[in-house]
């Protein structure tokens, strides 16, 4: 067929609900998951002025703040909120399960955010969606590529819930010891060391590298959000070390975030800003990741926010002389050298996991832009 555009292949569904909303599914903005085909979360028996009916088989996309890169197949009938456009495929000129893996391209996303109009909230319209120009092959080929497109994303989806299932084994061998344990002490007298950063004087760059917030994840450090304080003006604080445990002390949505701190091997030295608490365990008694585990927990978290945290809506933060108070379940040695074996294996599975899935992903960028 060579270069289209979307709406000669596809069209806005302006279909309206009209019956009663009992027992139906109901989807928001919110349902849809950025970067994900399919979604399973909705809302039911919900009070709601959503009016927007959407079929089985047609493209739920989020046209409100397309930056999100929301969009997914529908998997049931429902209805939706008016900030997702509902699109279908057009009879003989696309095949319907193709339609999904267009919409979902990072191109599309691009488009569809340069066309988006407001600030606070911008929105994209359907007669600047439907302008969207990409090649599509006859209807023949349409089939085989749309076959192997759900082929990888089924294989792809396995593999997450490899992935699940692994942090649920890790989780499950860890709150098995974790109720075992008899044993708390405070985190002072298990962390000898507590400290909170320096207030950094930032520079373009420098050898004195700063963790901050952005590099703290709850799946370990990410250095890429890394700044830089001047090496002129001397460090007066302690430098951080491979095995302190970071603690997110501030902000909405971050506070409470740990890791383990992993030194890169190079001349550089790394300190913490004044929002992050360094934790250095003493090792005969707890081991980091054992003490990251524990801080991970959601049980653990919520006592943090409860207990341990002043401020407002606004800006919380994490009351230094109060959470050293905080007690610590410590378990025996070798159950802790246990669990970092079960740990350690772990990630090194999750790791080629996540390779697979990356392959995947570049599997289906390949396929669909040919």
């Amino acid at each position: 067929m060579g270069v289209v555009k979307l709406g000669d292949v596809a069209r806005e569904s302006r279909l309206k609900w009209t019956k009663s909303k009992q027992d139906v599914p109901i989807v928001g903005l919110e349902h849809l998951i950025p970067n994900e085909i399919r979604f399973d979360v909705y809302d039911i028996n919900t009070d709601n002025t959503f009016s927007k009916r959407f079929v089985k088989g047609q493209v739920l996309f989020g046209r409100r703040r397309a930056y999100q890169r929301k969009a997914a197949v529908a998997e049931f009938d429902g209805i939706c909120s008016g900030d997702i456009t509902v699109i279908e495929a057009i009879e003989g000129k696309i095949v319907p399960e193709l339609l999904p893996f267009i919409v979902q391209t990072p191109v599309f996303f691009d488009y569809a955010n340069r066309g988006s109009a407001g600030s606070l909230s911008p929105r994209v319209k359907w007669e600047h969606l439907a302008d969207f120009e990409f090649e599509l092959p006859p209807l023949e080929e349409q089939k085989v590529l749309a076959d192997k497109l759900w082929a990888a994303y089924r294989l792809k989806e396995a593999y997450k819930k490899l992935l699940d299932a692994t942090d649920e084994m890790v989780k499950s061998q860890f709150i098995e010891m974790y109720y075992n344990t008899h044993n708390k002490q405070t985190l002072e007298s298990v962390c000898p060391i507590m400290s909170k950063g320096i207030t950094p004087k930032y520079v373009e760059s420098s050898s004195v590298l700063v963790i901050n917030q952005a590099c703290i994840h709850w799946d370990g450090q990410r250095l890429g959000n890394i700044k830089y304080h001047n090496e002129e003006i001397p460090v007066r604080k302690r430098i951080l070390e491979s095995g302190d445990v970071l603690l997110n002390a501030t902000g909405n949505g971050t506070l409470g975030r740990c890791c383990v701190f992993i030194c890169p091997s190079d001349n550089n030295i790394y300190i913490n800003d004044g929002h992050v608490i360094a934790l250095s365990t003493d090792r005969a008694v707890i081991l980091p990741e054992v003490l990251n585990t524990y801080l991970s927990l959601n049980d653990t978290q919520a006592e943090i926010y409860r207990q341990y945290v002043t401020g407002s809506t606004n800006q919380v933060d994490i009351v230094f002389s109060d959470i050293k108070k905080m007690k610590v379940p410590v378990p025996s040695m070798d159950e802790q050298i246990l669990f970092v074996e079960v740990l350690t294996q772990a990630d090194k599975s999750k790791f080629e996991l996540k390779q697979c899935i990356d392959n995947i992903d570049k599997v289906i960028k390949s396929l669909i832009n040919g």
